[in-house]
């Protein structure tokens, strides 16, 4: 059974940082690109970064580049979202996402994803 689990959500301050972890099992990640969403109160789900399974170049929303570094160990078989410099805005519940076919102008499109986690909790707060 495919499945991917998010973890690493947590309460931190204003300027702080978090690495959250996306665990898969049943399928190998390398084979699929891997991306991170968002999902803040009363907003739409938006696309926060993506891995490709190939070529493991990266894409980022412009709301997170230069703070945001989208990672991934193929061993473990984890993608990784290291959260530096995080922002109030930032806060939302951040799932991450697998598939299997790559479209660069659709890649925030969440209706192209085979598979999503549950989901971890992210709170920037002072």
């Amino acid at each position: 059974q495919l499945q991917l689990a998010e973890s690493g959500g947590a309460l931190v301050q204003p300027g702080g940082s978090l690495r959250l972890s996306c665990a898969a099992t049943g399928f190998t990640l390398y084979n699929y690109n891997m991306c991170w969403f968002r999902q803040a109160p009363g907003k739409e789900r938006e696309g926060v970064s993506c891995i490709r399974s190939s070529s493991s170049s990266t894409i980022y929303a412009d709301s997170v580049k230069g703070r945001f570094t989208i990672s991934r160990d193929i061993a473990k078989n984890t993608v990784y979202l290291q959260m530096n410099s995080l922002k109030v805005e930032d806060t939302a519940v951040y799932y991450c996402a697998a598939r299997l076919f790559w479209s660069a102008n659709s890649w925030h499109n969440k209706y192209e994803y085979d598979y999503w986690g549950q989901g971890t909790q992210v709170t920037v707060s002072s």
